[in-house]
């Protein structure tokens, strides 16, 4: 009973003598951003919050950056990389939003819950166009990122976004062609629902 008092008592010490934390700045409302392990439509909402946070906000100071950034020239190429990146994220997230909501294929045992289906198709269909949004900052982003001034620097702590970078350059990823690809996919499976007059 004593240990459990004990405890009890240290905990509470501990908790009223936590200091308080002020999100910010884009680095600390990108630490609140984190992919769950199961997608339920508010996850991916309050990621997107945090993810817009994030591209609203000023930087903090280079040297609270958790990236070793000695120059200007880095500090200009990472607030590049950064733009880029949190609008890649938010097109990650728009995608596995409307996922949720996306109906692969239209079945003829459907019809019932057509109207359903329907609906659903909307949502996901609104992520997936607010993702052309997204995808036009990111390029804009990679493009001061990419400046000849930059060939030959590299900031090794964010070998990830140098990483997405190249692979815009390369064309590899593309969010574009992968957004008109699902949208076109959609829009037919929408017009299969909308053709069906048949219950069963």
């Amino acid at each position: 009973m004593k240990k459990a008092v004990l405890t009890v008592l240290i905990f509470a010490v501990f908790l009223t003598t936590l200091p308080a934390y002020m999100v910010k700045y884009k680095e600390d409302y990108y630490k609140l951003y984190h992919v769950h392990y199961q997608q339920l439509p508010d996850d991916c909402i309050e990621n997107i919050y945090w993810l817009e946070k994030a591209a609203q906000a000023d930087f903090c100071n280079p040297q609270f950056t958790g990236k070793k950034i000695t120059t200007e020239t880095e500090w200009e190429k990472y607030r590049y990389l950064f733009q880029m990146h949190i609008n890649l994220k938010l097109i990650e997230q728009h995608l596995r939003l409307g996922r949720i909501y996306d109906k692969k294929v239209a079945y003829f045992y459907d019809a019932p819950w057509k109207e359903e289906y329907l609906n659903n198709i909307e949502k996901a269909l609104s992520c997936y166009e607010a993702g052309y949004y997204y995808w036009q900052e990111a390029k804009l982003w990679y493009e001061k990122a990419n400046e000849s001034k930059f060939n030959f620097l590299f900031i090794t702590d964010c070998q990830s976004w140098e990483d997405e970078r190249e692979r815009i350059k390369t064309g590899d990823l593309n969010y574009e062609k992968m957004l008109n690809r699902e949208i076109e996919r959609l829009k037919k499976v929408k017009a299969d629902l909308e053709a069906m007059d048949k219950t069963y």
